[in-house]
């Protein structure tokens, strides 16, 4: 089943179910999708599903941040909601063990001791989580930490 079959099931469910939150985040992840594939005449194949979707927990992310800074709590607290939906249609989160050994084989593999050549290192550690998920600002920081 694709994801958008996936998310079209599921939206049904959330409507029976009257569960606003899912719904609203289900329908954000399906606009998401069918953008995609109205400006690229084509269905979003699994990396560019994932990518819309590391996009949209971006978005709500700063908004949940933005939220709280503005002491709106019920606003962030929703934000955060549609977070954990999103995260529902994701690839598991890479643990820390995950990201110390990949990043331990990539800099064996690359050779790379310049912070200048950062990219290729996170590249490669990318390349060893395989299909699991991380945090790009956290995996920079631990590549610019091994590299200084």
């Amino acid at each position: 089943m694709s994801l958008i079959e996936r998310i079209q099931k599921d939206m049904v469910e959330a409507m029976k179910a009257k569960d606003e939150t899912r719904l609203a985040a289900v329908r954000f992840i399906k606009t998401a999708l069918l953008k995609y594939k109205a400006d690229n005449m084509k269905e979003a194949d699994e990396q560019a599903s994932q990518q819309i979707l590391n996009t949209l927990l971006k978005q709500r992310r700063e908004s949940a941040g933005m939220f709280r800074k503005g002491g709106r709590e019920e606003l962030a607290a929703k934000e955060e909601a549609e977070i954990t939906v999103i995260e529902g249609y994701m690839p598991a989160m890479a643990t820390e063990a995950d990201i110390e050994a990949a990043l331990a084989a990539a800099l064996a593999e690359t050779g790379v001791t310049s912070a200048k050549q950062m990219g290729v290192v996170m590249k490669a550690v990318q390349a060893h989580l395989g299909g699991k998920r991380a945090d790009g600002k956290t995996l920079s920081e631990k590549v610019r930490a091994k590299l200084v």
